[in-house]
């Protein structure tokens, strides 16, 4: 073992034992808080039911949302001839000439509207209400929001993944966590629209750390043959923060109490920088072999494991040989390498193709959960919580049919039936209910197969980075998805059509990688080549 293969020892340790179990379960609490901070956006800056004041009828004192002359003086925004919905700017013109304040009947409207300028909002705060974003040529706003958010989460997972190959998992984990807690708090004391927009973005920043620092913390404290496992808990925790978010925003119907439940928490988990231990792995490809070795211990005690005189011989024998080397391995020329080698370019092309593919279905999906009729919070909820079945399915498939296969099936299982719904008659919305959550849960399945496989096919060295970059082309992907809805006022049929077809293209890609099931870690650009 002169070489210190960490999936050896793990044989010795244990490859999910009492140690790797507490610790792991520490790591997946602080993914509840980012999977809730990456989406508080859709209530904090989502649209409350408004309409325009009607001084004829209205209280001006206390005006109320939903009456019943509500018909008489403003016009309906909704589809259907049965369903009426006020229009947000727009009321009927009234034929009254004199300053006398009339009575509310519903023979002093007529047929023309006019414009508004003043609103009566429904029972839920959002920015909406605070600094006035309404009508139809201010949604351009609250849909910035979004694209702010995204495009820190773009910044921040490149950054954290790179970051933490250098400086480390721990601490970088930890970092994270504090800035999107402190931003989040901040957010709620904005003074308008602008400064929102900025710490929503450094919130983001802060929140896309968290999730994949967690899963590389996870990996890399297990054996090869308990990775899959790590992984899929990790996923768990994330679809339960997300769905925590509806029952917070239905409970609270008010942005700035919600994003306070979100944020301020997570702030205890700064503690975590006396608990945690940091990657044996990045330790000894750091060749920090002294920490790494303590570490090692410490999970041997913790195991109730004793170790082999080969095992500690070997952690001796490496000492020494590091400590006269006194050599650190370089994270460019392991990039340069790989860039060097086609089939390592061309694999990844499709890996971060694929990426992409995920996130703009996903985030395509669950953007618009609040959009498909019936109960906001409710179908929110669903939509997140639809994950944890897509999840399990990821988990059951990846040791069954392989990292390729499930991969691929996910995709295309999510791709069909996004393209199904184009031919649902208008009058069945369970149909459209049921094939939307089986698209998104085929999308998860996507996705968390996705982190396995890619964190598989990487050398020790850049494998934090590597998925982190990987993260960051699918945020690219997610900066796009809350404009495709927008094509559905053109043609009713394209957002779906788009989402399904991406969906299928990738999944039909997906099978151009390599099977990674059962591998050891590859620790070199070598390794990763004979995959």
């Amino acid at each position: 073992m002169s070489n210190l293969d960490f999936d050896d020892m793990l044989l010795e340790l244990g490859e999910l034992g009492r140690y790797q179990i507490i610790m792991y379960t520490l790591a997946c609490i602080p993914v509840l808080f980012g999977a809730a901070n990456s989406l508080t956006y859709v209530f904090t800056a989502g649209i409350p039911n408004y309409r325009c004041v009607v001084p004829e009828c209205d209280s001006l004192s206390d005006p109320v949302y939903n009456t019943d002359w509500l018909e008489w003086a403003i016009p309906s925004k909704g589809k259907s001839a049965t369903e009426y919905e006020p229009q947000y700017c727009e009321r009927y013109v009234t034929n009254i000439t004199t300053n006398i304040h009339p009575q509310c009947f519903s023979n002093i409207f007529t047929n023309q509207t006019e414009r508004c300028y003043e609103w009566v909002f429904d029972h839920e705060r959002s920015i909406v209400n605070d600094w006035n974003i309404t009508c139809l040529e201010n949604q351009w706003m609250l849909s910035f929001v979004g694209t702010s958010h995204f495009a820190g989460i773009i910044v921040g997972s490149g950054a954290f993944g790179a970051l933490a190959d250098r400086y480390g998992r721990k601490l970088m984990f930890i970092l994270s966590i504090v800035i999107m807690s402190v931003s989040g708090i901040v957010q709620v004391f904005s003074n308008g629209y602008i400064m929102f927009v900025i710490l929503i973005f450094i919130n983001a920043f802060g929140t896309a750390g968290i999730f994949p620092l967690a899963f590389i913390i996870g990996v890399e404290m297990v054996g090869r043959k308990k990775r899959e496992v790590t992984g899929m808990i990790l996923n768990y925790f994330y679809a339960v923060g997300e769905a925590l978010i509806a029952l917070v925003a239905w409970m609270t119907k008010d942005w700035v109490q919600l994003q306070l439940i979100a944020s301020a928490p997570a702030l205890i988990f700064i503690g975590y920088y006396w608990i945690l231990p940091e990657s044996v792995r990045w330790l000894l490809a750091k060749h920090r072999n002294v920490e790494a070795k303590a570490i090692v211990y410490s999970v041997a005690k913790y195991n109730n494991v004793a170790l082999s005189e080969e095992l500690q011989e070997s952690f001796d024998e490496v000492n020494c040989k590091v400590e006269a080397e006194a050599e650190e391995v370089e994270i460019l020329p392991v990039i340069v390498s790989m860039s060097k080698s086609r089939k390592l370019v061309i694999r990844f092309i499709i890996v971060f193709f694929i990426w992409a593919v995920n996130a703009f279905v996903f985030y395509g999906l669950s953007l618009n959960a609040t959009s498909i009729g019936g109960d906001k919070y409710l179908n929110f909820a669903l939509v997140c919580l639809v994950e944890i079945p897509g999840y399990s399915l990821a988990w059951v498939c990846i040791n069954k049919l392989g990292r390729k296969w499930s991969l691929a099936g996910s995709l295309l299982i999510s791709g069909i039936t996004c393209c199904l719904t184009i031919w649902v008659p208008a009058d069945m919305h369970w149909a459209v209910i049921l094939l939307f959550l089986i698209g998104k849960l085929g999308v998860t399945s996507a996705f968390s197969v996705s982190y396995v496989h890619t964190s598989e096919m990487l050398p020790t060295i850049i494998r934090s980075g590597g998925v982190g970059f990987a993260s960051t082309t699918a945020r690219v992907g997610a900066l796009v998805a809350p404009f495709v809805p927008l094509l559905g006022q053109y043609v009713p049929f394209l957002p779906m059509l788009l989402l399904g077809g991406f969906a299928i293209v990738a999944g039909l890609l997906a099978l151009k990688l390599p099977e990674t099931r059962g591998i050891k870690l590859p620790e070199r650009v070598i390794d990763a080549q004979q995959l």
